[in-house]
């Protein structure tokens, strides 16, 4: 039972969480900037809808992990779900950024908390049996923590792919073809005029460069900001004095209707999405199953999950290590677009972090047998947030300083996840030793609440802190006020809650001894088990 598994199987199972990451840091990392720049929520709504959609994920992940240790097929009991749920999650996530144009505010409103509560379901039905997986592809915990590496390699390619390439594709489908004169009144002071040949509702004009601050013409009641969001009628000619930079060409100057561009860059990585859960499907298999002798009791399985003390410390720390991140993720394009002012250097900031992500998920074994789960998560966590808070020292003009800071914490952060999903193994053997009944599906239901549920509450943190400060995605002048807010929630906020994580992680009670005793004594049952059932 304890034979290593092949490097397709694990680059199979892998892939799923690359498919996982597309849909997850696709809108943990950009949802909160489209529905307040693009689709026109104000921060306060958005806030709302994403701690709403959290207080169903207890009850709904719960349900899903019974769901799963109670499916029986010839594919096994959670390979199945990762299948039948492909196409739905990579249809919901391209739903999430369609903006219907002609619908009143209340209706949108009404229409991206009915997509995103349906996301949110779709995914649980889908993540929750492809972590359980993990733990039954093998019984050896040493094995899982080499999954959970490659696993965790999987989600930052996956992350990388979403968060380096999104905005590019959002530039490239969202290009309006506009016609444009720009005549030099000054130095570093032109005169620009745009007009498009059809409508379109929500368009984004700045200069690549993020410095120049535009003015529309015969708009008394505009000011000078860095860029400007704006509707336009076919043919009709928009006039903007554009100062701050020195040269002003049609080639820098990038107009975006961001409402197609959205639409269409998702949808795209959406077919990636669905093709990688498939490839998870085909090419991995289900070997641990529950005891023999174990009968379906969903009370017992219920009480064995909260007397089981690792997953309830698991699931406590997963909650906060996820808000951490998330609060990091989602407010990453708010920060480059309104403090940096350069919206497309976010793409190469995420994929410079993705980068550190991976090397950090490829150290993550060889640091583990050294220092042990526990020891490595705390520090993971207290160097991450640390680094993380020196964010707060750094300038719009500081980018050099803000790559560094951003890419040697995320190598710390990037540790986390990987040894959380294999600490989640560990729980489910620890109750299976304990209590001689095994519920992965229901285990593994820790996994996904925490992402959910983390992810929900940051996105609620980063509304109520851009709220506090007045944000309002679709007026310039507002969203300069909002900027020592925008930094706050990129440095010290998110090092506070790491640190919370930390002193949870303290209570964790298994080592690596615990473990191998574990391991070894779960061996022998199932050896003698299959004696018994064999004579």
């Amino acid at each position: 039972m304890r034979e290593k598994l092949s490097i397709k199987e694990k680059v199979a199972y892998a892939l799923g969480d690359a498919s996982a990451n597309i849909a997850w840091r696709g809108v943990s990392a950009f949802l909160i900037i489209f529905y307040t720049d693009v689709f026109g929520l104000a921060p306060g709504i958005v806030a709302t809808l994403m701690l709403l959609a959290r207080t169903t994920d207890g009850v709904s992940d719960v349900f899903m992990g019974m769901i799963g240790d109670r499916t029986n097929t010839k594919h096994g009991k959670f390979r199945p779900w990762i299948l039948w749920t492909a196409i739905p999650l990579g249809v919901i996530l391209t739903l999430l950024y369609v903006c219907p144009e002609s619908w009143s505010m209340n209706a949108k409103i009404a229409y991206a908390f009915c997509t995103y509560l349906l996301f949110t379901c779709i995914y649980t039905a889908n993540n929750i049996p492809y972590g359980a997986l993990m733990a039954v592809m093998t019984d050896d915990d040493k094995e899982r923590t080499s999954i959970g590496s490659f696993r965790m390699v999987g989600a930052f390619a996956g992350g990388m792919l979403v968060q380096g390439l999104l905005l590019f594709l959002v530039a490239y489908f969202g290009n309006i073809n506009p016609s444009m004169d720009i005549k030099q009144l000054d130095a570093e002071k032109f005169e620009v005029t745009v007009s498009a040949p059809n409508d379109v509702k929500n368009v984004n004009i700045k200069t690549n460069g993020g410095v120049a601050t535009f003015v529309m013409v015969g708009n008394k009641a505009d000011s000078a900001t860095v860029g400007k969001s704006f509707s336009m009628e076919a043919e009709r000619p928009y006039t903007f004095i554009v100062e701050g930079e020195p040269e002003i060409t049609q080639e820098n100057i990038t107009i975006i209707d961001q409402r197609v561009g959205y639409r269409n860059a998702i949808g795209s990585l959406s077919i990636v999405l669905i093709l990688c859960l498939f490839i998870t499907f085909y090419y991995t298999r289900e070997r641990v199953t529950p005891p023999a002798h174990q009968q379906e009791n969903i009370k017992q399985d219920l009480l064995d999950l909260v007397k089981n003390k690792p997953w309830v410390v698991l699931l406590i720390v997963g909650l906060v290590f996820n808000i951490y991140n998330n609060m990091k993720q989602g407010i990453t394009v708010i920060y480059f677009t309104h403090y940096v002012h350069n919206q497309l250097m976010a793409g190469l900031y995420m994929t410079a972090l993705m980068i550190a992500s991976i090397i950090g998920a490829a150290i993550t074994t060889p640091l583990s047998a050294k220092m042990g789960k526990k020891n490595l998560f705390i520090a993971a966590l207290l160097v991450s947030g640390g680094i993380n808070a020196l964010m707060v020292f750094c300038g719009p003009q500081d980018t050099s300083m803000i790559f560094a800071i951003g890419s040697l914490s995320e190598c710390a952060a990037a540790i986390m996840p990987t040894l959380f999903f294999a600490m989640l193994g560990d729980a489910a053997d620890y109750s299976e030793y304990t209590n001689g009944r095994r519920a992965t599906g229901l285990v593994y239901s820790a996994g996904s609440f925490a992402t959910k549920f983390g992810g929900g509450i940051a996105g609620a943190l980063i509304g109520l802190v851009l709220g506090i400060y007045g944000y309002n995605g679709l007026d310039s002048l507002a969203i300069q006020k909002a900027v020592p807010g925008i930094i706050q929630l990129m440095s010290w906020i998110p090092a506070i809650i790491a640190v919370v994580g930390a002193a949870c992680m303290l209570l964790y009670p298994l080592n690596q001894e615990i473990m191998n005793n574990i391991t070894n004594t779960l061996k022998s049952r199932r050896e003698g088990s299959k004696e018994i059932t064999e004579a």
